[in-house]
This record gives structure tokens, sequence and C-alpha cells, in this order.
């Protein structure tokens, strides 16, 4: 049975009210259409280059597998509490996010991805739980709650280059959704690329103000590449450079992979 629309109403909007967003995320959630995150989207590493020891970007730090035939992505993460970092204005919001995804590196059609966003303003925290097929936008998992030090499960599989689907799941809670792309998708994907990813994501055509995320590590990581299983040892690591300065700290092992903020 339906609820009304007048009572639906009263309902989305004692929970907008009732959930700690800063007037930034307030106003994107309030104007989402079909629960798009209006002007929040993932963007391909920007401004990479490399050492001898490693690659940096201005927005991506983890790890990337890189071959062909990667169909399948999935890790597990604690969710962590986002400080500001040194030296942050009170009123600007700070945000990072973590994520798995298939494709968007050395493939630059697509991304088949889910993570979660947890952001900072002026001491109060929120999260987002989301997937994307990039180009398009960001779209909210409504149906999950996720908190600090929750346990998180990502996974996505694509079923062709231009099908596949989205799973979050809140261990510590029990709750999980899912998201199947049947169809309408804006770019195919390639295989090329496996991926455990924190990024400082962009909106409204520019990076977040990057948040101190602390630790994290994405567990039980593994890849599906030409159906056999495969973990995140050998991936090409890569970190977070802003204005000269390195923000992360990336490192791999057979079955996970870490990123500090630093």
């Amino acid at each position: 049975m339906k609820l009304s629309a007048a009572i639906t109403t009263i309902v989305l909007a004692t929970f907008t009210l009732a959930a700690p967003q800063t007037e930034m995320r307030q106003a994107r959630h309030n104007a989402r259409s079909d629960g798009k995150q209006i002007g929040r989207k993932t963007s391909r590493p920007q401004n990479r280059h490399n050492n001898a020891l490693e690659e940096y970007s201005s927005n991506w730090a983890g790890a990337i597998l890189i071959g062909n035939g990667y169909t399948g992505v999935s890790a597990e993460f604690t969710v962590p509490k986002p400080q500001a970092p040194s030296g942050a204005s009170s009123n600007t919001q700070y945000c990072a996010s973590a994520w798995v995804g298939i494709d968007g590196d050395t493939c630059t059609s697509a991304i088949l991805q889910t993570g979660v966003d947890f952001c900072i303003q002026n001491g109060v925290v929120s999260y987002d739980a989301w997937y994307e097929w990039y180009p398009d936008y960001a779209y909210d998992f409504t149906g999950i709650t996720i908190s600090a030090g929750d346990l998180i499960k990502v996974s996505v599989d694509a079923t062709s280059t231009i099908t596949g689907t989205a799973i979050l799941e809140n261990l510590s809670t029990g709750q999980s959704e899912k998201h199947t792309f049947t169809s309408g998708v804006q770019g195919d994907l390639c295989e090329y690329n496996a991926e455990w990813i924190v990024e400082d994501f962009e909106e409204n055509n520019g990076l977040v103000p990057f948040a101190n995320f602390s630790t994290v590590t994405f567990s039980n990581a593994q890849a599906t590449d030409g159906g056999s299983v495969v973990g995140p040892s050998g991936a090409t690591l890569i970190d977070i450079e802003q204005n000269g300065v390195v923000l992360t700290q990336s490192s791999n092992t057979n079955d996970s992979v870490t990123i500090d903020y630093s």
C-alpha cells in the first residue's frame, strides 16, 4: 500500500530535518532528481605524473590493476570519521570518498563503481552511500545508513560492457542495497582496470576541499580477471598530490589496500 503524496512529503521532510547535514549537503539532497547527487561526480585521475617509485594525481589514491578482462571488484572497509585538515576553515566543507570500481584509468569511456562519501564541516560529519556509472553523476543508495566505525562491503560486477550491478552492504547493521544497470548507460566499459580508491571527488566542476580521513584499508580485496579471482598484489599504486604536497600514502598486500592521510 502506497502512502499518499502528502504523507510522503511529511515523512521526507522530517527525515531531512533530522539528518545532521551541512547547509551545502542539505541543499544538494533537497535538489536531487531521481536520487541523483546534483553536482557530485567522479573524475578520472587528474594532473597525473610519476617518479621512479610511484604515480601521483590530484584526486585518486589507492591501487589499480591494469590488464584485460576485469569484470568484478570487491572489498570491505571500516568507515572513517573524517577530520578537517590542518589550517582548515570552519565554514568550509571537507570531503573524501572510498570506492571500488572497474575502469577509469587506462579506459577513458566509463567507470562502474560504488562507495561512500564522508564529509565534515563545523565539526558535523555526514555520509552518503552511492553508485555510479561514469560519466553520469552518482546516485544515492537511500535505504542504507552509514556511521563512523561501520564495516562496509562494496562490490561491482560487469555482466557486459553496458550492464552490471553495484552492491553496498553495511555488515554492521545488516542493511544492503543493490542497483542493476540494464540500459541507458553513458559509456562502455573496457574491462581494463580494477580499482580500490580514496578520491577527492568533483563537485560543481572542481575538486572538493580534501578531508583528513586518517586511514582507509580495503580488506578482503579481490577482482575477477577472465573468470579467475586475483588480489591487488602487483597493482599500480597512486597517491594524491595537490599544490606540490603529497597528501596520501598507499600500500598493498595480496588481499588488501591501505591508504593513509599523511
